[in-house]
Parts: structure tokens; C-alpha cells; sequence
């Protein structure tokens, strides 16, 4: 406890780092009050929040918990009908279309290798493809207010403009683009003036700050049962620590491949060469190489099977396409999972580029011959490490359905669980912590250097 208040005296005391925490918390409590700003022609003062609205009406269960995964990710706002309800993802969603055209269109991979002015551009293009996500689905949310959850022939005093008028579209779809750009620009200046990781801090802050809500009333419901509700919150208190302890474990574990560097006079086969060692170091691989982007591609696709509803209402196998925690719908998302995690691994870790830049810097793998062969030996390495991998992050995005209902009542908390969410919530807290690291290890760096030059110059 001791070292842990001294570590956190150290990053107060040094300027810089205090003065990005504050500018990032600055950020992050402007990106909240936005996300509480309704739009214009809704009057929430009338319903609250539509998610439970739409339930309290008789609205379909099923589908009021898959809306609130989607909710989830904004931190309420897409149930507050907010200027910020799209969020932070139609950017997520077209970082990751840039990222998979970057395989077919030879532009792209020509911006991917220009350095830092390829960055910019494609920056720019995922930029303006953020804008293009967002007209597409700026008009499905408002469809979804005023077919779904507002009715205008049943609640037309929670609308101060008619829905079916321009005068209610236009301005709306605006303000719509306009708050998940502001979203996107917030994020970035995390990233510049910040702590980093700026669009991945919005992610989690809209995720943790469902938590004390949905806390609050999985003690009220497990309290209401009776004596047994402060034992069973309890547990499911260990559990959930349990399972984040084993989130941590998924986001770090690597398998290091050792590297043998040899110098160019023992390749030259020079006099010393029985004299000089090669340097040796690793590759690590890691086990979760996709992190939680299979997850992120399957629950989008999840959204089909749901729709097949509509072509037979009564079957109740299809039905359960639309309720997360049916195993329907849990097996088939995992199978998703696994399946991008092997696609997305594929398309991300370059092998055969590891390898030429190996051979290029004259490293090479004990007992494997450089090139083709070792470009062969890590691919074959990670496809077996991919699959334990692969297996441990469905079996996580399924735990929260394995869980609900089973000690946890409630469906808010129960997501909590694992999922997107919680792997999120660890992958940025881990990269937050590793960031404020390295800016300690850089300052007593520093320091070192100073005192040893004090010394030398008797300054």
C-alpha cells in the first residue's frame, strides 16, 4: 500500500504527466455532460429513458437487451436520445473498414508503408469515412425512436416537432454527424494532448459508467429475495474479480520466440568470432493477437440472425436469435468468434515480413533457417497458440449468458461479466497504466543522466 501512494506521489509530481491526467479528465467529464444533451425535437422530460420505456410499454424483451449492448458502448446516450448517441463507434466502424480495404486496395497498402505521412492520410480518409457511417446510421436511430420506441400516434407529446417533417430529420441527422464527429475530435486530442489511447478511453468511460447503476440494482433485486442477497452479492463480487483477473491473464499472455542476433564479424566469420556472443531476444507473440476485434465483427453480424424473425414470427428457434442470452444465439456467436479470431490474426500479424526483417537485421530463430522457413515456423506457432486463444475469448463473450440468470438477476450486470465489455475495459486500463509507466521510468531516466552529468561537469 505504501509503494502504491508513493507511486502516485510521483505522478503528481511531475508536471507534465499531472498536466495530461487533468486535460484528459477535462475531456472525459465534457464527453459525459455531452452524452446527457438530448436532441432538439425530443422531449425526454416525457419518457426518460427509452430503453426502460420501451420495456415498461410491453416492448420486446429480447430485443430491449440487445439495444442495451449497443447502449452500453455510449454510456447511455443512445437510450437518453442524445446529441452523442451514435458515439464514438461509426469511427470504430470505419478505422476497421480502412483497415480490411488496406488488403485489397494497393493505395491503401502503399499509405500503410509511407511512414508518418502515410498515417496522416489515412487518418484523413477514416476521418471522412466516419462522417460517411455516420448519415447511415444517423437515419436508422431515428427510425428506431419514432417507429420503436416513440410512436408518434401514441406519444406525440414527447416530440416538439412532428417526426414525419424534414423540419425534424434535417436538423436532427445534423446534430446527429455533428456529435459523433465532436465524439471522434475529443478522443483524438486525448491522444495528442493526453494520456493517449484517446478513442479507447471514450469506449471504456461510456462502459464503466453503466456500472454503478447496474450494481445498484442487482442489490435491489438479490435483496428483494431475501436473506440470502448479501451473501449471493458477494460472491458475485469474487466471481467478477475472478473474471478479471482471468481477462488480465487473456490480454498479456505471449509466447516468446527466442531470436539469436549475430553480429556482422561472426557472420563474416572473422577473428573473433568464438570471442563475440550475438545478442539475444525474443518475439512475442501474443495468444490474443486479435484482442477483442473478433468479438466487435461477430456481435455485428449477430444483428442478422435477428432479423430472420421477421420471416417466421412464431418460430421459437429463431426467436432466440434476438435474446443475447439464449444459446442460440451464444453458440453461434461463439463459433463467429473463433473464426474471425483466426481471420483477423491472419490479416494482421505478418509473417513473412517478420521474417525478411529478421533475415535483414541478421536475426534468426535457433535451428531454423532463415527466410521461407521461419516465416513457415512462426505461422505454424501461431495457429496453435490462436486456437487456445480463440477458444478462452469465446468462452468469454458467452460467460455473461452462462451467468444470467443462473446467480446474477439482473441483465445490465450479468454483461459485465465478459464480453466486449469487460475485455475492453482491461485491454485500456492495462494500456493506461503502461503509458503512466513509461513516463515514470523516462523521468528517473532522466534524472539519472542529470545527476551523472552534475558530476562530471560540477554543475
Amino acid at each position: 500500500m505504501k509503494e502504491f501512494i508513493q507511486t502516485l506521489k510521483n505522478i503528481w509530481s511531475l508536471k507534465e504527466l499531472r498536466d495530461k491526467i487533468i486535460f484528459t479528465l477535462g475531456i472525459i467529464l465534457v464527453y459525459r455532460f455531452a452524452s446527457y444533451i438530448s436532441l432538439p425535437a425530443i422531449n425526454l422530460a416525457e419518457v426518460g429513458d427509452l430503453l426502460e420505456h420501451y420495456k415498461n410499454q410491453g416492448g420486446n424483451k429480447q430485443g430491449a437487451g440487445l439495444l442495451g449492448l449497443l447502449s452500453s458502448f455510449t454510456g447511455g446516450a443512445f437510450s437518453h436520445a442524445s446529441v452523442m448517441a451514435l458515439g464514438i463507434m461509426p469511427y470504430i466502424s470505419a478505422s476497421i473498414i480502412v483497415q480490411l480495404m488496406g488488403m485489397a486496395i494497393p493505395y491503401l497498402q502503399k499509405l500503410q508503408k509511407d511512414g508518418e505521412s502515410g498515417r496522416n492520410t489515412l487518418n484523413q480518409i477514416t476521418r471522412w469515412l466516419t462522417i460517411g457511417v455516420c448519415l447511415v446510421q444517423a437515419p436508422s436511430y431515428l427510425t428506431s425512436i419514432t417507429q420503436l420506441f416513440l410512436p408518434y400516434a401514441q406519444f406525440s407529446s414527447a416530440y416538439y416537432v412532428e417526426p414525419n417533417s424534414i423540419m425534424f430529420w434535417l436538423p436532427s441527422i445534423v446534430i446527429l454527424v455533428a456529435g459523433s464527429v465532436f465524439a471522434m475530435w475529443l478522443g483524438e486530442k486525448i491522444t495528442d494532448k493526453g494520456i493517449g489511447n484517446g478513442i479507447s478511453i471514450l469506449i471504456m468511460v461510456g462502459i464503466l459508467s453503466r456500472l454503478p447503476e447496474a450494481f445498484v440494482q442487482e442489490i435491489a433485486v438479490q435483496n428483494g429475495k431475501g436473506g440470502m442477497g448479501s451473501i449471493m452479492i458477494l460472491i458475485e463480487v469474487i466471481f467478477w474479480m475472478v473474471v478479471v483477473l482471468l481477462a488480465v491473464v487473456l490480454s498479456v499472455a505471449v509466447r516468446k520466440i527466442p531470436i539469436q542476433y549475430v553480429s556482422r564479424a561472426q557472420a563474416r566469420g572473422g577473428v573473433n568470432r568464438n570471442l563475440m556472443q550475438g545478442a539475444r531476444q525474443w518475439i512475442p507473440l501474443k495468444v490474443n493477437a486479435a484482442g477483442v476485434m473478433p468479438i466487435i465483427f461477430a456481435q455485428a453480424l449477430m444483428f442478422v440472425p435477428g432479423l430472420l424473425t421477421k420471416v417466421d414470427e412464431s418460430n421459437t428457434f429463431l426467436a432466440g436469435f434476438k435474446n443475447v442470452f439464449s444459446w442460440q444465439y451464444n453458440v453461434l456467436f461463439a463459433l463467429l468468434i473463433i473464426i474471425f479470431s483466426f481471420f483477423y490474426t491472419a490479416i494482421t500479424i505478418p509473417v513473412n515480413q517478420m521474417a525478411d526483417d529478421l533475415k535483414r537485421n541478421g536475426g534468426l530463430v535457433p535451428k531454423v533457417r532463415p527466410g521461407k522457413e521461419t516465416a513457415d515456423y512462426l505461422d505454424d506457432i501461431l495457429s496453435k497458440i490462436t486456437l487456445p486463444g480463440a477458444i478462452f475469448l469465446s468462452i468469454f463473450a458467452v460467460l455473461p449468458a452462462i451467468v444470467h440468470g443462473s446467480f446474477v438477476q439482473t441483465d445490465a450486470f450479468a454483461l459485465f461479466f465478459g464480453g466486449t465489455s469487460l475485455l475492453i475495459m482491461v485491454g485500456v486500463i492495462l494500456d493506461t497504466v503502461q503509458q503512466i509507466n513509461t513516463y515514470l521510468l523516462n523521468h528517473h531516466y532522466d534524472g539519472l543522466m542529470q545527476s551523472k552529468l552534475s558530476r562530471t561537469t560540477g554543475y
